[in-house]
């Protein structure tokens, strides 16, 4: 259920229609509760609140109408500015990035303001009566209507602002790399300390040899991105019926229908009419998302470099600047505990067996591309060598050492048969030989 509500919030986050809708709403409250102020205050508040607005009924009608028409400007001059911005994202960082954008709060609040008040005004404007024997002018709900109008021209100046140095692309990098950190922090909260280790298998009999002959199956029924993964509910189904499960996907993979999510043994204990239940603990979408995904903001960060260090771009500085990041994210990934596969109840059985993230391979999906498409950059090729020699003084696992060993390795022979200058391959090959002494001296 955590997991649902996570994935849940988390396509909301990515809608650019709740917090317009949720300010719509609130503007639909607040235009009933001053109405109600209005009414309750009579015809002495004028005298009584002197900055209330004090106007006839003739001028209010015509004041709201006018505010009412300038908030629909402003929400069109927004969505100019916004498909402007969005276009120009597409063309530079890539479509996969857009989500960034979407997910903005602060475009999502002005939007919202800004038809907030249009709904507002509307509703105050229903309620003014000029008739003789019923007038009624809610001066203080005009001067509301007021002040969310003088509120959202400061927001409209906010918005010019925001738009403008939000698809800089510094700022983009560092947005990535922000939902970075997150998921790391959410994914690997635990830090390890200089002897910690993970085990992997307790015991060599927990999987049995006959998994994969006597094992059911649950298959794919849509094709997708797998987005998130009820964990939590695997264990508990498997605790119940006293299972093993294995899965075969990931978040992150693509799911075609009729691939194998998952593996039950053994299939007598278990009752196929609850497959449904189990097809329920995936969640399958168009689209990647963060939430269980740890790859998807690293491929974010390497698709702007490879975009970067493309013939028709040629951009090292901003390929440095993601490679920068990368590095930053890695060295901070190296000091957490990242979760064994293997999951164990509190019985000390096998229940499940995941297919875990792995430092190694979060190492080769940020420098295996933009090392095959920097290898001629003499630039790009020193600052991968300086990011891993970051990396290899913060790793601790011999198998991430290993992996930061064969990176640095590939780079310099790719940079052999790519880099003709006698000095920049003498640099490179310093840089190499730094790389080296730092895992020699960690292990």
């Amino acid at each position: 259920m955590k997991t649902n509500l996570l994935n849940f919030w988390e396509t909301l986050r990515a809608s650019y229609w709740f917090f317009p809708a949720v300010m719509t709403g609130l503007a639909v409250a607040l235009s009933f509760l001053t109405i109600s102020i209005d009414q309750s205050l009579g015809t002495e508040r004028s005298d009584l609140f002197s900055w209330f607005y004090a106007g006839d009924p003739g001028g209010v009608r015509t004041l709201l109408s006018t505010l009412a028409g300038s908030m629909i400007t402003m929400v069109s001059v927004t969505f100019s500015i916004t498909i402007v911005a969005l276009t120009m994202a597409s063309s530079q960082f890539g479509p996969r990035l857009l989500d960034n954008f979407f997910r903005d709060a602060g475009n999502q609040v002005v939007l919202g303001t800004f038809i907030a008040t249009f709904i507002y005004s509307l509703l105050v404007l229903r309620v003014v009566r000029s008739e003789i024997d019923a007038v009624f002018v809610p001066h203080f709900s005009v001067s509301t209507a007021v002040l969310l109008t003088i509120t959202s021209l400061g927001l409209l100046i906010f918005f010019i602002h925001h738009a403008s140095v939000s698809i800089h692309v510094q700022n983009v990098i560092a947005s990535v790399e922000k939902e970075l950190n997150t998921a790391i922090e959410r994914l690997f909260p635990e830090k390890k300390s200089e002897y910690d280790f993970e085990y992997h298998l307790r015991n060599k009999d927990d999987v049995p040899d006959n998994f994969d002959q006597d094992a059911f199956q649950v298959l794919a029924k849509q094709s997708g991105y797998l987005q998130t993964v009820n964990y939590q509910g695997l264990m508990r189904l498997a605790r119940q019926q006293n299972l093993l499960l294995r899965l075969e996907r990931r978040p992150g993979d693509f799911i075609a229908p009729g691939s194998v999510l998952l593996k039950i043994w053994p299939r007598e204990r278990f009752d196929e009419q609850e497959s449904e239940q189990v097809h329920q603990a995936f969640k399958v979408g168009a689209r990647r998302t963060r939430l269980q995904d740890v790859e998807f903001a690293v491929d974010q960060l390497v698709e702007l470099a490879v975009r970067a260090l493309s013939p028709g771009i040629n951009d090292p500085f901003t390929a440095m600047a993601c490679i920068d990041r990368l590095g930053a994210a890695l060295a901070e990934l190296a000091g957490r505990r990242i979760p064994s596969g293997y999951r164990y109840d509190q019985e000390n059985i096998l229940r499940l067996i995941a297919d875990p993230v792995t430092f190694e391979g979060l190492v080769e999906s940020a420098f295996n591309q933009i090392r095959q498409h920097g290898r001629s950059s003499v630039v790009v090729t020193l600052r991968l060598l300086e990011t891993i020699a970051l990396i290899a003084s913060q790793a601790r696992s011999q198998t991430g050492r290993e992996a930061l060993r064969q990176q640095a390795e590939m780079i310099r022979r790719g940079s052999e048969g790519a880099i003709f200058e006698e000095r920049d391959r003498r640099d490179i090959d310093q840089k190499h030989q730094l790389v080296v002494r730092i895992l020699e001296q960690a292990g």
